[in-house]
């Protein structure tokens, strides 16, 4: 079997392939172009999308061309896989600016100094934006039947369920489709990847290669991740995940791999680090204490860098261990005229956004589950005043795992 295509197996990226064997001998012949599409929805993914961003990292490993396409065109109409509903159409302002943010995750994940390596990004609005619908129906449209289009899950779940599905949406599969073909063309692109939900999308594209221009291409699928909770990947009680430093910081980043549940561990080692699979095989019996944090500093190394991890690292055991506050501790700043206000434990919490729910914080307060400065609050008419910040500031935690530093201004 092909190095890439075993890596990418015993790594467990695998889910489906199309004629796999002769995608391992094409793999084994030459070095190729292959890409994966992400729609622009927001201003940075998040980690829902990082296993994607490792199959072209580790493609890259292998001597193989990643072509990032970023959506310009398609964020524009919507995929419906997964959703119940129709996604809210952004701006094309607001899809431009969240192309320019997103392509720099990129930039840090698949930084090469092989400048035949270095990844290829492109915007499929540059072809989508100048389509003939005329055209487009009788050289396209044409290859693709309403029979088959109606059997594929991403639509099929939606009518099953009497949710409305827009004509628009439908489209989706088409234009997708369209992108392979055209990427095919002018990139010489050979295979797309993607997740399992997008099987149906990625074989279009492949038959539609086939039919209009006689060639074969590849597609190839990974398994959606979910948690050992059951979970979606990315989501959490707070919130996404997010691969971007603005949006969330590095310290939070590497908490949120160093609370992976025991389950998953050593799993996300293998997924989402550059840790070889045969370190892995001789640590796998480690304390798995000690593998959360090996998988929480490598996650975060790769994103933020070495600096970055270590420190998250050492403010989570001041936090944690040593009950005082680590200089990485993300922090807020509130201004003194809301001190004086005379604001209560309830209020700051909110100010925090460490919750948005004023029932659920008394609930916490109820179960001794807030604390300032190591001190469990048990009033929720607890009284905010200057003299808690005797530091400038106060260290406000809710549970064990949720700490912040909250600053005067």
């Amino acid at each position: 079997m092909n190095k890439f295509l075993k890596e990418f197996k015993d790594r467990g990226y695998f889910y489906q392939c199309t004629s796999e064997d002769e995608l391992s001998d094409l793999l084994n012949k030459k070095s190729i172009n292959a890409y994966i599409g992400f729609d622009s929805t927001a201003s940075s993914l998040h980690v829902g999308s990082l296993l994607q961003i490792m199959c072209l990292r580790l493609l890259q490993k292998h001597g193989h061309r990643p072509i990032v396409l970023l959506g310009g065109g398609t964020t524009r109409i919507g995929d419906p896989s997964g959703k119940e509903e129709t996604r809210k159409i952004l701006s094309e302002k607001q899809i431009e600016k969240n192309i320019k943010n997103i392509e720099k995750v990129f930039k840090i994940f698949l930084k090469t100094n092989n400048p035949k390596l270095k990844p290829i990004f492109v915007n499929n609005y540059k072809w989508l934006g100048k389509l003939n619908y005329i055209k487009f129906l009788r050289e396209i449209g044409k290859h693709f039947t309403i029979n088959k289009m109606l059997s594929f899950d991403s639509v099929k779940l939606r009518l099953d369920r009497e949710q409305s599905l827009s004509y628009m949406e439908f489209n989706y599969m088409i234009l997708q489709a369209y992108d392979f073909l055209e990427l095919n063309k002018n990139k010489n692109c050979l295979m797309q990847i993607g997740g399992s939900d997008q099987w149906g999308n990625i074989v279009n594209g492949v038959e539609l290669i086939k039919r209009h221009s006689s060639k074969q291409v590849f597609g190839l699928t990974t398994p959606l991740i979910t948690l050992a909770s059951g979970a979606k990947m990315g989501k959490t009680e707070r919130g996404a995940i997010w691969l971007d430093k603005k949006l969330l910081s590095s310290y939070d980043y590497w908490q949120f791999w160093r609370n992976t549940d025991d389950k998953d561990v050593l799993n996300f080692i293998k997924m989402f680090t550059d840790v070889t699979l045969e370190k892995i095989e001789k640590i796998k019996n480690n304390n798995i204490n000690k593998l959360k944090i090996l998988l929480a500093n490598e996650c975060t190394k790769m994103l933020h860098g070495n600096a970055e991890a270590k420190l998250a690292e050492e403010t989570a055991k001041k936090t944690f261990e040593d009950n005082s506050v680590g200089l990485g501790l993300p922090t807020i700043s509130i201004n003194q005229k809301k001190i004086s206000e005379k604001i209560n434990i309830i209020d700051l919490v909110i100010l925090s956004k460490l919750e948005s729910s004023k029932s659920e914080v008394r609930r916490l307060i109820k179960g001794s589950g807030i604390k300032i400065n190591n001190q469990v609050i048990n009033d929720e008419k607890f009284p905010i005043t200057e003299k808690l910040f005797s530091e400038n500031f106060i260290k406000l935690s809710i549970g064990k795992k949720r700490h912040i530093k909250v600053k005067l201004n």
